[in-house]
């Protein structure tokens, strides 16, 4: 399941957007004002957003260099919805960092062909296709994980965990990353947080023993391998340091 903002400020075509998303299983905010969308931005990055151009207010192409020019912001995939169908607006729009651009009276079935094509090459955590990395495998639409054939139970926040660190396999991840993925970049969750839920992540991993598929990389945050590493003697944690070379934690 994917979130998606949608920027619109016609009632009757934001609500058409947001039931064909939501049937498609898609999580959806709604905001009617660039001042809107910022701020569900601030609160929480999305997977895409829905942007029209002529907005009360800011524009959103106004919005859109915005986004593009904020480090946080920078990758989000945006999609433009706008009357403005001349050439020379297309090209604006899409210099201004749309990823695609769709026009005015719209099919909805293209619009969501678009998004599943934009979050398929941009997001593609956000889709509801099985990962499988080592013997683990995860299904995001039955919310399921397995090693093997053994099936592991583990909370919704470590499920997402584990989601992200799979289709991001063997990369490197620091907290606050993992927190603006994860957790949505909400600013009164703390980076070690993040600890916690992999502590908690790396028990309901040990019935399958895929526990030391997360490794602590010292200095920098956290990887899932899909070649697992063996505790050192006496049970010490394996972890790496920042040039990634595998080391006990009692080193």
């Amino acid at each position: 399941m994917s979130t998606i903002v949608v920027v619109e400020d016609e009632t009757a075509i934001a609500e058409l957007i947001a039931i064909n998303l939501r049937h498609a299983g898609h999580e959806v905010t709604l905001a009617a004002t660039a001042e809107q969308a910022q701020r569900e931005i601030d609160a929480r990055l999305p997977d895409l957003v829905v942007l029209d151009w002529m907005l009360p207010g800011q524009s959103g192409i106004a919005l859109a260099r915005q986004w593009r020019a904020d480090a946080r912001t920078r990758e989000l995939p945006i999609i433009m919805l706008t009357a403005r169908g001349e050439e020379s607006d297309k090209i604006a729009g899409l210099d201004a960092g749309a990823d695609d651009y769709l026009t005015k009276p719209f099919s909805t079935n293209e619009l969501m062909a678009r998004i599943r094509a934009v979050l398929r090459r941009k997001a593609p955590e956000a889709l509801d296709e099985q990962v499988a990395v080592g013997v683990l495998r995860l299904d995001p639409s039955t919310r399921r994980v397995a090693a093997g054939e053994r099936e592991l139970k583990m909370g919704p926040t470590e499920f997402r965990l584990l989601h992200y660190l799979m289709t991001h396999s063997e990369r490197v991840h620091s907290r606050a990353q993992l927190l603006d993925r994860v957790w949505g970049d909400h600013v009164f969750i703390e980076e070690r947080t993040v600890d916690v839920h992999v502590k908690r992540l790396r028990e309901a991993l040990s019935p399958g023993g895929c526990q030391t598929m997360i490794e602590t990389v010292r200095g920098a945050g956290y990887r899932l391998t899909r070649q697992p590493v063996a505790p050192a003697a006496g049970g010490s944690e394996p972890m790496a340091d920042g040039n990634g070379f595998v080391r006990s934690a009692a080193a």
